[in-house]
């Protein structure tokens, strides 16, 4: 197995936090090691306590490295959409070399001319997406190196996120012993990979139900072009079931899970099952036609704050239809429902890999997928290896500068400078 070929992702969920190994060869994943653990400390995408979201991300490595018999040293970490702006920019440059050639100097240096704007204190660059490379008046290229030309400019998207944010998820990653190799945007790298081609071209809403939050997203023109967060997740209805049956929220998730049905017209009202009572000895007996219309009208109040969001957004039409993803998207009925409730063709993303079938793993998979894309683009080989033999399972030390200046040593920064800004965090 060559090491420059694992990949190791983190996403920290409110529900869960997810740890994938994968190797990529000739361009297939093959997932070797999952680490999926309830997470602690972590509400709407927000960590709420540090040391509960360091103990989830250490439990979930260790599930991993148990699998692969190997130690984890580095991640790619999945950064939440929570007050996420993405903003227009452009870059240019006069091509360097003697014979007008693009290289990758002159690419590097048009995607830092791009981030020379001024940056509000209280936010940090976490990534910069290309639309297009203009060599001259020749514009829609994405690859100009190889090219002859005399300036070289580039149109692109730069996505900002909370400084605060951002500060505490990598000090939980770094205290859990861990180096971080690279940070996408979630979204984008989920939704990268769960669209079609056409899906991204036409114009579609990629929608990730999570725990606290549901993320939504557009892309069009094959290029991801907006992404909010509303406040509402399937913890929201296992804590309906709790209250409304009258059973501990354990039990409630336990029912989501076993007996949840999402579209009433089409849930059994046949087979009863048991719910224990808070504070009783008794079990109360239900229906899952019963339960579905509560997590029914949970849900479709959930998909109408999607189409307010749609609206606000500005997006009134969706050649490319909804994809849907996310732990609560295997719910039974969920399909019927949205379709009802958005009025467009809807379809399920789960990821196609074996141990990893649930759309819960679909931004897990997406961060692998997208730093492999983006390292086979900048043409990037690890200095050091991801995973490193060892028979116990105590922390990696931290490297600090290492995530940060990995790629300088190698060239100066193409994929450090041009993709984010995080040095300050750990000074």
């Amino acid at each position: 197995m060559s090491q420059s070929e694992l990949y190791v992702s983190l996403d920290i969920g409110s529900s869960s936090v997810k740890v994938l190994v994968g190797e990529v060869d000739g361009g297939s994943l093959h997932v070797i090691g999952v680490g999926n653990v309830q997470s602690a400390g972590i509400r709407k995408g927000t960590i709420i306590d540090i040391d509960a979201t360091v103990q989830s991300i250490r439990k979930a490595v260790e599930q991993a490295e148990r699998m692969i018999g190997m130690q984890i040293r580095e991640v790619i970490l999945g950064i939440p959409a929570n007050g996420v702006l993405l903003q227009d920019v452009k870059g240019v440059v006069a091509v360097n070399s003697e014979n007008r050639e693009i290289t990758d100097d002159d690419l590097d240096r048009v995607m830092k001319s791009a981030q020379v704007m001024s940056v509000p204190p209280d936010r940090e660059i976490v990534n910069i997406i290309p639309k297009q490379f203009i060599v001259d008046d020749y514009d829609e290229i994405t690859d100009p190196r190889g090219m002859i030309g005399v300036r070289l400019e580039m149109d692109g998207t730069l996505i900002t996120t909370s400084k605060t944010l951002i500060h505490n998820i990598l000090r939980c990653v770094e205290r859990a012993g861990l180096v971080i190799q690279e940070i996408y945007l979630q979204p984008l790298a989920a939704g990268t990979f769960a669209l079609t081609n056409d899906e991204k071209n036409h114009g579609s809403a990629f929608i990730d139900i999570g725990g606290g939050s549901t993320t939504v997203s557009i892309f069009g023109e094959n290029r991801f072009m907006a992404t909010a967060v509303i406040p509402v997740g399937g913890d929201h209805i296992t804590k309906d079931l709790s209250i409304i049956l009258k059973t501990p929220t354990e039990q409630a998730r336990k029912i989501k899970h076993q007996y949840g049905h999402a579209f009433s017209d089409d849930a059994s009202d046949d087979e009863l099952f048991e719910v224990p009572v808070i504070g009783a000895d008794s079990k109360d007996q239900y229906s899952q036609r019963y339960i579905s219309e509560i997590i029914g009208v949970r849900l479709e109040e959930l998909f109408d704050l999607v189409l307010e969001e749609l609206y606000r957004m500005g997006v009134h039409d969706l050649p490319g239809g909804v994809v849907l993803t996310g732990g609560i998207t295997k719910m039974d009925g969920i399909l019927q429902l949205a379709r009802h409730v958005l009025k467009t063709r809807v379809r399920i993303h789960t990821p196609e890999y074996i141990g990893v079938r649930e759309p819960m793993y679909a931004t897990a998979v997406g961060l692998i997928r997208y730093a492999h894309m983006q390292d086979s683009y900048f043409g990037h080989v690890p200095d050091s290896p991801t995973v490193s033999a060892s028979d116990n399972h105590t922390p990696a030390p931290v490297n600090k500068k290492k995530s940060v200046d990995r790629n300088k040593e190698k060239k100066p920064g193409i994929l450090d400078k041009a993709k984010k800004v995080f040095d300050n965090f750990f000074e």
